[in-house]
């Protein structure tokens, strides 16, 4: 399966999560930046408040886009241990990283929530959206976020990831729904048309409601 865009990928996804639809105890977070766009159409079409989780992948020294774990909102850390131990990666290290990282995740909720506190998610159904998974490491750090402010059920929705990842996030949410788990697995990029970056600029228009994500009216030659 080869999605246009992200936009596109939200729509497709919100089909698949239609059984939420019109429920008033429904709640959707997008991971930034990329997850916001496809959050924004499951929002729309489910008809549930838009918010955003805040996570930053921890990457490896040297490899920064090899995870070695993450942080997220409201001081969670999750490590690869695995991937540690492969990389001979430090104690130090790790602190060092994870500090830079922390700083970066207020910085962002900052700028993204603009003064606006965060929804409400205490008994609430949370679809946790990103536009696909990696290692999973950062959406591990994020369902761990969630439990910790008392959510009656965590969706992870997203439009791919690897065979291999699908197992490891049934422990850590209560439904997973992915649509296309291809192998061999290169990469989020590859399943898309149009991967092109996220600026945080739209990331705050779209959680304002200022309008349609760009994305979805991006010209595709």
């Amino acid at each position: 399966m080869l999605f246009r865009d992200r936009s596109e990928a939200g729509r497709q996804l919100a089909r698949a999560l239609a059984h939420y639809r019109g429920h008033d105890d429904v709640r959707v977070l997008g991971l930034p930046r990329g997850g916001v766009p496809v959050a924004a159409e499951i929002a729309a079409e489910l008809g549930a408040p838009l918010d955003v989780l805040v996570v930053r992948k921890l990457g490896v020294p040297g490899h920064a886009e090899l995870a070695m774990g993450a942080v997220a909102s409201g001081g969670v850390r999750f490590v690869n241990d695995r991937i540690v131990a492969l990389t001979g990666v430090t104690d130090e290290e790790i602190e060092a990283v994870a500090g830079a990282e922390a700083k970066e995740l207020e910085r962002r909720e900052r700028r993204y929530r603009s003064g606006r506190p965060p929804l409400d998610v205490a008994g609430k159904v949370v679809i946790l959206v990103d536009d696909g998974l990696a290692t999973g490491a950062t959406m591990i750090a994020a369902t761990s976020a969630l439990r910790t402010l008392g959510p009656a059920r965590i969706v992870v929705a997203v439009p791919t990831a690897p065979p291999s990842v699908i197992p490891t996030m049934q422990t850590h949410a209560d439904e997973v729904v992915c649509l296309a788990t291809p192998e061999p697995y290169f990469g989020v990029g590859q399943w898309y048309l149009d991967f092109r970056q996220i600026g945080d600029d739209e990331v705050i228009a779209i959680l304002a409601g200022s309008g349609p994500s760009k994305e979805a009216s991006h010209v595709h030659a």
